[in-house]
């Protein structure tokens, strides 16, 4: 089982990436990306770490649930859990994290979003 300090850090950064004011600071992506970091989009584009950094954007209307912390090494862990956004419809997707636990913070290595239907979201 993970420590409850480290599930709520973690919880606590993935929140972060769905939230206007930290999402678009690019100086506070820079430290929470690590230099290796892509991500598999929800679309199944594939974005590099120059892109997500790049981004810019709107207000961002996201609920986490299901959220879930797995070890995967003494500094690895694997972060699970379902999104909601809601754009002009809500678009559901089982997410996944690797997040390192680095001698200067955590750092987000890979992520990846897959678009689901309720009927098919993972439930931990």
């Amino acid at each position: 089982m993970v420590e409850k300090e480290i599930v709520n850090e973690l919880r606590s950064l993935e929140e972060s990436l769905w939230e206007s004011s930290t999402r678009f600071d690019r100086a506070y992506m820079e430290r929470v990306l690590a230099p290796d970091f892509f991500e598999f989009g929800r679309s199944g584009r594939v974005y590099t770490r120059e892109e997500i950094l790049a981004a810019q954007g709107d207000k961002i209307n996201a609920r986490l649930r299901d959220f879930k912390v797995t070890a995967v090494s003494e500094d690895v862990f694997l972060v699970t859990y379902v999104s909601e956004v809601q754009y002009e419809t809500l678009e559901v997707g089982n997410r996944s994290s690797l997040w390192l636990r680095t001698a200067d913070g955590w750092q987000l290595t890979f992520h990846q979003g897959t678009k689901v239907t309720e009927t098919s979201v993972f439930e931990s």
